[in-house]
């Protein structure tokens, strides 16, 4: 009899670790199960989101990539979102094609409202900038790298000039300068002599770079 005892015992021990072993590998396959349902994180791209829009629409240049938001009151078939494409264009129902870069906000609210009173009875127009994809400079010439860069922090000719691989053997250090259009379509040369500006001389040159700068360097 008692080794009849001792068989039951011992099956009775094998079954229970056969049942804790059986929940110890449920677990595990839940587990696993719910950490293969979550979703993958986005992958990391090197493409720059736009710059959220904090500009003042007096004063803001308008530039080809922007996005637009136009609101015509009490017209909502009219209000809309749109992208300022290359050639500084956008499209609106009823207008059509209107020039967009190159204005303020402010600027192409009115513009806007001239093309829309065929249309409506005294509209009333609001352009907000919603995202800002026009941050950009352009430095061409006898540097290492010509070419469009971002302007998403704050940068002065000298660095913008490290930022395009230097100057080529053959660059014309002493006549650099730096093309900025105003609002008004009217064009400003300023000057900007690297070798004064490195020796502390004339340091007022190496200017704050503004979007849709050119530096053009001979």
């Amino acid at each position: 009899m008692n080794w009849q005892k001792s068989r039951v015992e011992t099956l009775a021990k094998r079954l229970l670790h056969f049942a804790l072993l059986l929940t110890v590998l449920t677990s595990l396959a839940v587990a696993q199960d719910a950490t293969a349902a979550k979703p993958a994180p986005p992958a990391a791209t090197d493409t720059p989101s736009p710059v959220p829009a904090t500009v003042r629409p007096d004063s803001y240049i308008i530039g080809a990539e922007d996005v637009l938001a136009i609101y015509v009151w009490k017209e909502p078939d009219m209000s809309k979102s749109v992208p300022v494409r290359p050639d500084g264009m956008i499209s609106l129902p009823l207008v059509g094609e209107v020039k967009a870069a190159g204005y303020t906000p402010v600027q192409l609210q009115d513009v806007l409202a001239a093309a829309m009173k065929k249309y409506v009875s005294d509209p009333q127009v609001t352009v907000v900038v919603d995202k800002i994809s026009s941050l950009s400079f352009n430095i061409v010439g006898e540097v290492g790298h010509p070419g469009y860069f971002p302007l998403t922090r704050r940068m002065t000719v000298l660095d913008a000039i490290a930022m395009a691989g230097g100057f080529k053997d053959f660059a014309k250090t002493k006549k650099v300068y730096v093309l900025r259009t105003a609002a008004n379509g009217t064009q400003q040369r300023m000057p900007f002599n690297y070798k004064e500006v490195i020796k502390g001389v004339n340091p007022q040159q190496n200017i704050e770079l503004q979007p849709r700068d050119t530096i053009v360097v001979p």
